[in-house]
């Protein structure tokens, strides 16, 4: 088993529970109330502006230069690929660049995104990849849930584009390297920091289901 897998097996129940959130299910059926995707999908934009701050943060700290690339690579996955089906969303939704930008970032989104960054600035490269892979990964494994249950969900007129980018191959080749590294990063750890690799891995799985919470009461 490798050190992703034990992390994947470490959060089983939290994730079975992302499956059955009533904000997932209405993705998936096609019944969400588009007020509170709305409010998840202007979060979920201030989120993914500091989650890249996360992968610089990375970039910053390292010093071998392919795990220099990755990580910047994953900036420019997130700036000019994931956020792109955002600022499609936001334009069909009518929310312009000025008002996600001055929204104020709801008390979920904040908590989780200063932990990781908290986790950039002190701690090792392979606890940052920690950090990261929750978010990353577990969108592709709530969207190919998601179309396992609704094949027709690729292709509803609204959701299906958030499906869809969700399980592209594209996506799903990011997420690999990412795993790889993650891998890579952790080869040799100690049983020590493999637990802690471990409570990070939960802390962000927790947060994330935290914020499907967030979206769908439309905390602030």
């Amino acid at each position: 088993m490798t050190i992703t897998e034990k992390l994947l097996d470490s959060v089983k129940e939290i994730w079975a529970g992302y499956h059955t959130h009533p904000f997932v299910k209405g993705i998936g059926d096609g019944s969400l109330d588009q007020k509170k995707f709305r409010h998840y999908m202007i979060q979920d934009y201030l989120y993914l502006i500091d989650y890249t701050k996360v992968f610089a943060v990375g970039v910053a700290k390292e010093k071998d230069l392919s795990v220099m690339k990755l990580f910047a690579a994953s900036t420019h996955n997130i700036l000019d690929g994931e956020m792109d089906i955002h600022r499609t969303y936001m334009e069909r939704l009518g929310i312009s660049l000025e008002e996600a930008e001055t929204t104020p970032v709801s008390l979920d989104n904040r908590s989780y995104t200063s932990y990781m960054l908290r986790v950039a600035y002190e701690e090792g490269q392979a606890e940052v990849a920690a950090a990261i892979l929750s978010c990353a990964v577990s969108y592709e494994v709530i969207a190919k849930k998601i179309v396992e249950k609704h094949p027709e969900a690729l292709n509803h007129p609204f959701y299906g584009e958030w499906v869809s980018g969700y399980v592209a191959d594209a996506y799903h080749e990011e997420n690999q390297v990412l795993i790889d590294l993650m891998d890579r990063l952790s080869d040799g750890y100690s049983e020590k920091q493999l637990q802690h690799l471990e409570e990070i891995f939960t802390a962000c799985s927790r947060y994330e289901m935290a914020f499907w919470d967030m979206a769908w009461e439309m905390r602030r």
